[in-house]
């Protein structure tokens, strides 16, 4: 195949440039990497979770916000401290080691519960940081009109990635068992490492970003709690950080109907089915990604972009009311997330070229992280109450979270038209 048809094959769901065609490319693998990576061992972690009740899981999920936050707060002093170009290869390389450690523990201590719990607490701060770093790599690597064209088509190899992923645990599961998938995917973790030094170069060379090389020998900003002073003081942070709040409402309400319905199927039958839905999700969010998002973002904006997938997710809450099936909830989820991945999130991820670096990678990990996982255990909370105490079915619940997702939808809304008015500033005399 020549490097003329791909060129073409690029324009077309792009209309990428000729110098930019090894950096997106290289780009697609890296969070094609990464998202395989974690989507091996997601249905591993998902399985673990109808062990334990409504008011169990809710407690793991507070543990993981203060977890989260010391992450966060950690690497925060990490990005003052170390160099730019060592940083993002060493946050790949730490988190590899920590899953190798991980698959010791789970062989050794196969039935003892606090390792399962630590299993599922660390795999999930892991999910966001891992992502979180990646975006604020990219947001730091391609201009504000750049990302426009290209997150879309990158954004796809993550939906690639997560069709690979879910397809490894599905096959291996019940073949390998769940624990040799962990090895799996700390042994893959290893690999954006090497992806990242070279992105590092062809930043200053394809891409003729002149400042690469002195920002490479440079740590980002300074303090350990700089990222959380920079989402307090900056308004548009303080949108995106609104935004993730709501949105992990309606994904912590949909998760916890799925985890409930598969109470009494075994641990690796679990695994398959979580990752059978992880596998729908991405089949239709690849071709979604590759070929829609970039042209939506293009031709319509961010303010048509952003809050498309909130207003369809607020449609169909409201519709599961009336009609509250069970195997309506799964088609929600793929639906919700197929939307998030392929429209939604690279949206979302164009929002952060309108701030300077250290607001890129101290306060998105703030953002992505904190905010997430603070929001996943007041909506965790919030659903225990609405079924434990108030005795909500699902017809409730799917109302509750059509008046959630119609929120959603405004800030992303007002989210969108800030963008869009930037870009008519850039464009300004």
């Amino acid at each position: 195949m020549n490097s003329g048809f791909i060129l073409r094959l690029l324009n077309k769901a792009t209309k990428i440039e000729a110098n930019e065609v090894k950096a997106v490319l290289v780009s697609f693998s890296f969070i094609f990497t990464i998202l395989a990576s974690y989507y091996i061992i997601r249905p591993v972690r998902d399985a673990m979770a109808s062990n334990w009740s409504d008011v169990e899981l809710s407690t793991i999920w507070t543990l993981t916000f203060l977890i989260s936050f010391l992450v966060v707060s950690i690497y925060g002093y990490v990005c003052s401290k170390v160099k730019f170009k060592n940083l993002v290869p060493g946050v790949y390389g730490f988190f590899a080691a920590t899953f190798y450690l991980l698959y010791f523990f789970t062989n050794a201590f196969p039935d003892l519960n606090l390792i399962n719990q630590i299993f599922y607490v660390w795999v999930s701060v892991f999910s966001l940081l891992n992502i979180s770093v990646f975006w604020s790599f990219m947001a730091d690597t391609y201009k504000q009109e750049q990302s426009r064209r290209l997150f879309g088509f990158i954004a796809s190899g993550s939906s690639l990635g997560a069709i690979f992923g879910p397809a490894v645990s599905f096959f291996l599961a019940e073949k390998v068992g769940s624990n040799e998938l962990i090895l799996i995917s700390a042994t893959m973790l290893l690999v954006p490492i090497f992806i990242v030094l070279y992105l590092q170069k062809i930043k200053e060379t394809e891409l003729a970003n002149t400042s690469a090389a002195e920002y490479n020998e440079q740590a980002i900003g300074s303090g350990i709690l700089a990222g959380f002073k920079e989402f307090a003081l900056k308004p548009i942070l303080l949108g995106i950080g609104l935004f993730i709040f709501i949105y992990t409402g309606i994904s912590t309400f949909v998760y916890f109907e799925i985890k409930n319905i598969l109470i009494d199927v075994d641990p690796d039958s679990r695994t398959q089915i979580w990752a059978g839905i992880d596998l729908a999700v991405n089949v239709l969010a690849v071709i979604t990604g590759m070929f829609g998002t970039s042209r939506l973002a293009t031709k319509f904006g961010l303010k048509i972009t952003l809050p498309l997938v909130p207003i369809i997710i607020a449609g169909l809450l409201f519709l599961l009311a009336l009609s509250p099936i069970l195997w309506a909830v799964v088609g929600l989820q793929i639906i919700r997330r197929a939307g998030e991945y392929s429209i939604t999130k690279p949206a979302r991820e164009m929002l952060f070229t309108l701030v300077d670096r250290e607001s890129r990678f101290k306060a998105k990990s703030v953002i992505d992280v904190v905010i997430y996982r603070g929001g996943d255990i007041f909506w965790a909370w919030s659903f225990t109450g609405l079924t434990q105490v108030m005795g909500l079915g699902l017809g409730g619940i799917a109302i509750v979270g059509g008046f959630i997702a119609t929120l959603w939808s405004y800030v992303a809304l007002r989210l969108g038209r800030t963008f869009d008015e930037s870009q008519i500033l850039d464009k300004s005399p």
